[in-house]
């Protein structure tokens, strides 16, 4: 019998610059704590990455969602 193989959970997100350390902070519990429940896997396996853009550096149909620096 194979032994099943469960590959270590990333999450990428990215985020537009702003936002508090502590809102940061409670989304990567959340997301892993979401993970942890539908994966089932344990916390200590799941990874997350916060990427942030500045606002200018993102556009919706077109147009930047904010002016350079």
């Amino acid at each position: 019998m194979a032994a099943t193989i469960h590959a270590m959970p990333i999450l990428d997100v990215t985020l537009m610059t702003g936002r508090s350390y502590e809102k940061k902070k409670t989304l990567i519990k959340e997301l892993t704590d979401a993970t942890v429940r539908a994966l089932e896997v344990s916390p200590e396996r799941v990874r997350v990455i916060v990427r942030e853009i500045h606002p200018s550096h993102f556009a919706v149909a077109g147009e930047p969602k904010g002016e350079p620096e």
